[in-house]
């Protein structure tokens, strides 16, 4: 367990928790000629079972209060102190505000120098503690009086704190490896070594992992937990890790380590605000804020979701736009300042990190978010499936879940595409697969001498924010049970037809054998006018018309192709694909006897009709089966 101080300065934390461990955690020279913490400090005790109990100990002054936020990522237990000689101060109402922004639900109450006061002064402030906490997540919290000097009351509390973090269930471990680094330095021999709260996962010896938000990759050389050396370190625990690949100076407080997948840096993203009670006044649209997240502090601006001001106590959806990229997940806590960095005014959780720069307040977007407020995973994810497909890898990073996949719900539809994996819901999926075949119906009778739009385009036409992958599926389905039908690249209904008149089918069979001897490098539209002896306008009008109807295909505008010549070509894509893992237009060139310019139109045509994709200087095979049995198409 960690026990994480709070409290006013000169309260007496520090020589508290060195009355609790015996160890000092004033560090700095600065801090022993102050006779005050300045920096984080840090104390570990051996419990009876084999464990260690782990202490934070904050600077209490207001201008530390970034330096405490940065400690407090990752607590379990708040040991609030409060000495009987001042009472209540400024600072313990501000801490104890922030603990319960930060949701820290378990701690007790130190209350120091006893020693110094009257037995009827004890007993007065610890009434004001008990109605202080009554409207706090501490509410209940037991209040222990203390003379860390003389060591009154310190046996009760330590058997008090050892009790806690025995009851406290141990975490799972779950999901990928977060640490929020808040402290950096470098040791002789060692290099560079980082300190932090491991808030999710587990890590190992050896282990890859990156710096978030730089990218920087490092190996773990060496680890100790909770002050000692171990093998292994996981989430609960402090850490301290000797990373290889970085220097002291390429990370720092604020940083996280994580394991690579879960290395997505953020500057906006919404969350659930709540402005505190205390807050002077309402909180405007775009007010300027520091936030704190983890022990990363930046400068930041509050996009209200829902209204233009929020009022002290109130809670809304909210978006933060922050200055720089940090690193923070679904379900993150984070407390906000204001702009002088002079009080606190709010907090809350994260619920998006990929909020959208746009629509961010249609009822849509807020319904998801609402669906993104549901404690359970299994659950919220079936609403948000409600409403639309999901980048299932995305969400798993976003709530660092590896078993996402496991709790789709019963009917849903996963599509697995390349390094891609959406899902659906099985209602949502089937609304999809209706709305395409409605949308093909009203394209047959607005344009019924076209066969259909090809994939792409139906796609662009239909269902825009459908991801690629997930189209493909969504017409495989429809195509095998005989409800879509695919001419080469055109999608169609299988009750559409199409028919030429008799003048222009006689044109067309004028056509074909001079497009059919040419094979790979048929003749311009004015070409084939003048052999027809017809005007370039009527000639370029047929085959237009033949292109739509997926008799020919027409690679740029004046020149068209048979979809028997386009099948070979498409077979030659493949061969290259097989032999060197990609096309390129040289290689196409030597294999057609086209020319350059000739070979990177046909690849430029494979690529906007989504049988190729363009990667840099190649083009990689994404539909293999799109121009099967067109050899013989007539």
């Amino acid at each position: 367990m960690i026990v994480g101080t709070a409290g006013h300065i000169d309260h007496g934390k520090t020589t508290l928790v060195h009355a609790l461990t015996g160890v000092d955690t004033d560090r700095l020279q600065a801090e022993k000629l102050r006779g005050i913490s300045i920096e984080l400090g840090y104390a570990y005790q051996p419990l009876a079972d084999g464990g260690v109990l782990g202490f934070i100990d904050v600077p209490g002054h207001e201008r530390f209060i970034h330096t405490i936020l940065a400690g407090a990522a990752g607590i379990d237990f708040a040991l609030l102190v409060v000495a009987a000689d001042d009472g209540v101060m400024p600072q313990t109402r501000e801490h104890l505000s922030i603990l319960d922004l930060l949701g820290i639900r378990q701690g007790a109450v130190a209350l120091s120098k006893i020693d110094r006061v009257e037995p009827a002064r004890v007993e007065e402030v610890e009434r004001d503690l008990h109605s202080l906490l009554a409207d706090s997540a501490l509410a209940g919290s037991p209040v222990f009086p203390v003379a860390a000097t003389g060591g009154q009351g310190i046996d009760a509390l330590r058997a008090h704190l050892h009790q806690a973090a025995q009851a406290m269930p141990q975490a799972t471990g779950e999901g990928g490896f977060r640490l929020a680094v808040d402290r950096s330095f470098t040791l002789n021999g060692a290099g560079t070594i980082v300190t932090g709260t491991v808030c999710a996962g587990s890590v190992q010896l050896g282990d890859e992992l990156l710096v978030t938000p730089s990218g920087k990759p490092v190996r773990l050389r060496s680890l100790h937990v909770m002050n000692r050396p171990a093998q292994t370190g996981a989430a609960g625990q402090r850490c301290a890790l000797n990373l290889a690949g970085v220097g002291k100076d390429e990370i720092g407080r604020g940083d996280w380590i994580v394991s690579p997948r879960l290395h997505a840096p953020t500057a906006r993203f919404d969350v659930q605000l709540k402005l505190s009670p205390n807050a002077a006044a309402a909180l405007p649209h775009w007010a300027p804020v520091h936030l704190h997240l983890g022990a990363a502090h930046v400068m930041a601006r509050v996009v209200l979701l829902q209204g233009e001001t929020l009022a002290p106590g109130d809670s809304a959806l909210a978006q933060l736009v922050a200055a720089r990229p940090i690193g923070a997940l679904h379900g993150d806590r984070f407390i906000l300042r204001d702009a002088d960095a002079r009080h606190t005014l709010g907090g809350g959780r994260v619920l998006d990190p990929d909020g959208p720069p746009r629509k961010r307040k249609t009822a849509l977007r807020l319904a998801e978010l609402a669906a993104l407020q549901i404690p359970d995973m299994a659950q919220r994810l079936n609403h948000l499936l409600e409403t639309q497909g999901r980048d299932l890898d995305r969400l798993a990073v976003n709530w660092n879940c590896d078993t996402l996949a496991d709790a789709l719900p019963t009917g849903s539809k996963l599509v697995c595409a390349r390094t891609e994996r959406w899902a659906f819901s099985g209602a949502h999926w089937t609304s999809l697969q209706e709305k395409l075949r409605a949308d093909l119906a009203r394209f047959h009778e607005q344009f019924p001498d076209e066969l259909g739009p090809d994939a792409a385009r139906a796609r662009r036409m239909f269902l825009p924010r459908l991801p690629a992958a997930a189209f493909t599926a969504l017409t495989d389905e429809l195509l095998a049970d005989g409800t879509l039908q695919r001419s080469g690249s055109w999608l169609h209904l299988p009750t559409h037809r199409i028919a030429l008149t008799p003048d222009d089918e006689a044109l067309y069979q004028r056509i074909r054998p001079w497009l059919q001897d040419a094979c790979f490098d048929p003749p311009w539209v004015r070409d084939l006018a003048r052999l027809a002896a017809r005007d370039e306008t009527s000639t370029r009008r047929l085959l237009q018309k033949l292109a739509r109807q997926g008799k020919l295909y027409q690679v740029v505008r004046d020149l068209f192709y048979l979809p028997e010549t386009v099948t070979r070509l498409a077979m030659l894509v493949q061969e290259l694909e097989h032999a060197a893992g990609e096309t390129r237009a040289a290689e196409f060139r030597d294999r057609t006897g086209i020319s350059r310019k000739r070979a990177v139109q046909v690849l430029e045509f494979f690529d906007r009709v989504g049988y190729t994709r363009r990667v840099r200087e190649a083009h990689r095979l994404r539909s293999a089966d799109m121009f099967a049995g067109q050899e013989h198409a007539v």
